[in-house]
């Protein structure tokens, strides 16, 4: 078949793999969780000199909710963006990073809420007991939403777009 070429998606010829290497998905789980738990301390330091009975459970919570989050962010990312240009890469990581983080971490929360009240609640597969779930888990996302994210700022913003521009050049 001379004189045809077989059409390829822009820059397929120096794709990423979808998933780093187990070791660099682990080690980038760790470091993003301990960013986000830090960017947590620095605001409850701002706030009220960290006089919080709840501030290892918080940091914990945002370890893992940043650890948790770290896996599916990079594979939606390369999935979404790694053949792209490096904007559209940088813009893909740092909305994925951002929402994917908040998620996780709000999701955790919700569980957390959801252990607590769940000795009042009903059996969960019964008509009330999932409205129950329902209600405990939407309570909880605003309640996070309205205390939680605060605790990203003033480090977070920097720190998430530094990832970003990291995680997007390392598309390459």
């Amino acid at each position: 078949m001379v004189g045809r070429r077989r059409l390829q998606p822009r820059g397929a010829a120096h794709s990423v793999p979808l998933l780093p290497s187990p070791v660099a998905l682990g080690a980038g789980s760790l470091v993003w969780g301990t960013l986000m738990a830090a960017s947590a301390v620095v605001s409850l330091y701002f706030r009220n000199r960290l006089e919080t009975d709840h501030l290892a459970q918080l940091l914990v919570l945002y370890l893992a909710g940043g650890m948790l989050a770290w896996p599916f962010v990079v594979f939606a990312a390369r999935l979404v963006a790694r053949s792209a240009g490096i904007e559209t890469r940088f813009a893909a990581c740092l909305v994925l990073l951002a929402t994917g983080t908040v998620a996780m971490t709000a999701f955790l929360f919700a569980m957390d809420y959801r252990l607590f009240y769940s000795q009042w609640h009903q059996p969960l597969l019964t008509k009330t007991g999932l409205r129950q779930v329902f209600g405990t888990f939407a309570s909880a996302v605003y309640q996070f939403a309205v205390l939680g994210l605060g605790l990203y700022l003033p480090v977070g913003l920097p720190v998430l777009a530094a990832v970003s521009l990291w995680l997007a050049k390392a598309m390459r």
